[in-house]
């Protein structure tokens, strides 16, 4: 390993962009991510060109050749005052090298930068020749910013030149100078590589060195119950024995000194893996939630949906302190073993120990089922109790009054019957599991103290032992209860857990580079027919359990180009195959291919970024935020130069100028519930503009225009008609 401190050196540092597969691959493995397959293919470009010829394209593949190796590449882009915070916290990540060069003639190819470790003082770097080497901070971070001092660095210069500061300030007087003028510019070009959320969470965990910070947090924990029993241990033998000198004050104060540091770092390590724990399972249970398909919600009322958000909440804060704490205790208790060895009922005091131990557990276990069943009681009633106050004025009308509460007072006794037997087994826990051990371990001492065969001091480290184990027993009851919450929120939470975990990754790089060629390839026409943009055959979908498929034996073919409309009764499957056709939901039998792909080949991003819906009315939402935060957010956020101009002249084709023209702030008005009101009609365009803005191969409509009155229909199918490529349009007849 070498260092660097020269600008020059960064520059043969960095990785050309056409060996970007190969830097990707080689970070990965360098910072233990363990990558899924070892080559990537040179970024494609538009046209044959280089894909580094095109900022977006290149962007685009970094992210896809991410995932092809099972990683997720975040983008992530820094103001010129944050630069350095950002290397110090990114690793690992590559970091896009400005090239400086004045003339666009003398402009070398993008290269980038492979930042292996971070630290607060310098940054490990991996070169092209798969060397490490150290750079400090302020070197790179004048680097990534050398594109923005370039342009104002001369005008710097000759302000300083004018106000005769002198050479050994300058470098301070410039770099404040240009902080202040460029502070909030942003500095793009990074991604941060590492595990998605929907990886193997185990593998997550180790990368997390969250292994060895619970190994740290209780090691520590163990050093300091070591270094306190030892120095009583001190401290009372030499009152025992009657001679206590200075030398065995001077040992006993040294001892208790020396559990300060570790005390310290038992702290620090707890604070860190609770944060990066937290980290972890907020970001799996996240993915989860927006990968749920919509059949798992769509039955599920309103007091079902609000417990798991609460089980989410629970789980992370009783897990991680259930956790923390029960660890504790048990590092404890095996503290307490050897001194009660040492003590005056030997190696049998040691065992009872272990095994009240084990009762313990199997209390804790009880305590759990108990509480799963209680629980499940209590949300039961909530559940029904929602839904029955959502459904008041119905029950008035179809149930007779004396029996309205027939259901609840079963319900109720069921419940009061379960809270008995929670309380009753919570006592046990907190009562028997302490205190019964103090009475148990006392009796263990009543024939060695009536015998006298254990001498005084013997008798002082048994009892010491037992109320040492006595107040570990305390906490492995709170961790044990806590424990036992977790593990029933966990049912509440474990489907959005499992559900992060349904992979979209395509399967290698050689699979990735096909697909941007298919895509390419597939837009145009062979032999003078247009290219089949997507056909499914005998596609079968069935909503949960029903006996009858609401599709099957549907099949068709849409080619680029077309304007297909689609008509048909209530219930007859129209809506369905809408879903179908834009990935929302998953054929369980019959083929549906996207320009000769399938939905695994694709993965559900490319699948959706190919095929743009706007569901029925009732599926579809207005977000509490701008109106040009709803019109693209199916679009890069936040938004690049121009996209406001075409989302506006998108909004005026379908007729919503007077909306924008009454509108105080136009497209920057805060819409929603809380926010300026939007008719039927105006949300439908809405709708209809959010999808026509993705830039779609295919759009799907479903009853789009039902809510229009003659004139706003006709303005808003002119402008589908002529900005959507492809158009599938469902409708009633």
């Amino acid at each position: 390993m070498t260092r660097s401190s020269d600008p020059g050196d960064l520059r043969a540092l960095a990785w050309p962009a056409e060996r970007l597969g190969e830097a990707l691959v080689a970070l990965a493995r360098g910072s233990g991510l363990s990558p899924r397959g070892s080559a990537l293919a040179e970024p494609p470009g538009p046209r044959g060109l280089p894909g580094y010829t095109d900022p977006e394209a290149l962007a685009s593949w970094i992210e896809a050749a991410a995932r092809a190796l099972g990683l997720e590449a975040e983008p992530v882009e820094a103001s010129y005052r944050e630069v350095d915070a950002l290397i110090r916290r990114a690793a690992p990540a590559l970091l896009l090298l400005p090239d400086v060069s004045e003339s666009p003639e003398g402009r070398d190819r993008p290269r980038h930068l492979a930042l292996l470790r971070s630290g607060r003082g310098s940054v490990r770097l991996l070169g092209p020749d798969h060397r490490v080497r150290t750079v400090p901070v302020p070197l790179l971070a004048q680097a990534l910013r050398g594109g923005h001092d370039a342009r104002l660095g001369p005008e710097v210069d000759r302000l300083l030149d004018e106000a005769a500061v002198p050479a050994r300030r300058r470098p301070r007087v410039r770099a404040a100078l240009l902080g202040e003028r460029l502070g909030a510019k942003p500095i793009g070009g990074a991604w941060l590589l590492d595990f998605p959320p929907g990886a193997p969470f185990w593998p997550a965990v180790r990368h997390a060195r969250l292994p060895g910070r619970v190994a740290a947090m209780v090691g520590a924990h163990m050093v300091q119950h070591a270094l306190l029993l030892t120095s009583w241990w001190v401290l009372g033998r030499g009152v025992l024995e009657g001679r206590l000198d200075p030398g065995w004050l001077l040992a006993w104060a040294l001892l208790q000194f020396t559990f300060i540091p570790f005390r310290a770092l038992e702290i620090w390590s707890s604070g860190v893996l609770m944060a990066r724990a937290g980290k972890l399972l907020k970001r799996r249970l996240m993915a989860g939630a927006l990968r749920l398909e919509t059949e798992e919600t769509r039955h599920q009322g309103v007091g079902q949906l609000l417990g798991r958000i609460l089980g989410s909440e629970a789980l992370e804060h009783l897990a991680l302190t259930g956790g923390h704490i029960g660890l504790i205790a048990l590092s404890e208790i095996l503290l307490a073993l050897p001194v009660l060895a040492a003590g005056a009922a030997g190696w049998p005091h040691a065992l009872l120990l272990l095994a009240w131990t084990i009762f313990a557990l199997w209390l804790g276990r009880r305590y759990f089922l108990r509480r799963r069943a209680w629980t499940g009681a209590r949300l039961e009633m909530t559940h029904d109790l929602v839904e029955q106050m959502v459904g008041h004025r119905t029950r008035l009308a179809q149930q007779s009054a004396d029996r309205w509460h027939e259901r609840e007072d079963r319900e109720l006794e069921r419940y009061l019957h379960l809270s008995a037997e929670l309380d009753r087994q919570a006592t046990r826990l907190r009562v028997w599991i302490p205190r019964g051990w103090l009475l148990v371990s006392l009796l263990a001492l009543v024939q060695p103290f009536v015998s006298g065969e254990a001498s005084a001091a013997r008798l002082a480290v048994s009892l010491g032992g037992a109320l040492f184990a006595y107040w570990s027993f305390w906490k492995m009851v709170r961790g044990l209860s806590d424990l036992a919450e977790a593990a029933v929120s966990w049912d509440q939470v474990a489907p959005i857990f499992q559900a992060a975990g349904r992979g979209e990754a395509v399967a290698s790089g050689v699979a990735l580079t096909s697909a941007m060629s298919t895509e390419s390839a597939a837009s145009g026409p062979v032999d003078g027919v247009a290219a089949v943009v997507l056909e499914g055959h005998d596609l079968v979908f069935r909503y949960g359990d029903r006996a009858d498929p609401a599709l099957v034996g549907a099949s068709l073919r849409v080619r680029a180009g077309e304007r297909l409309l689609l008509e048909g009764p209530s219930g007859g499957g129209k809506s369905t195959l809408a879903s179908l056709l834009a990935g929302l939901r998953l054929p369980q039998s019959g083929l549906l291919l996207l320009q000769g792909l399938d939905r695994h080949t694709l993965g559900l991003a490319g699948w959706r970024k190919r095929v743009v819906a706007a569901p029925q009315f009732q599926e579809n939402y207005v977000l509490t935020d701008t109106f040009l935060f709803n019109l693209l957010m199916g679009r890069q956020w936040p938004p690049r130069p121009g996209d406001a101009e075409e989302a506006e002249a998108v909004c005026r084709e379908l007729g919503l100028g007077d909306l924008l023209d009454r509108m105080p702030a136009g497209l920057l008005q805060r819409v929603g519930e809380s926010g300026w009101q939007l008719s039927h009609g105006e949300k439908s365009r809405l709708y209809i503009a959010r999808a026509l803005l993705q830039g779609a191969e295919l759009v799907v409509l479903d009853e789009s225009f039902a809510a229009l009155d003659p004139e706003s229909l006709r303005q808003a199918l002119s402008c589908v008609l002529g900005r959507a490529r492809t158009l599938f349009v469902i409708a009633h007849p």
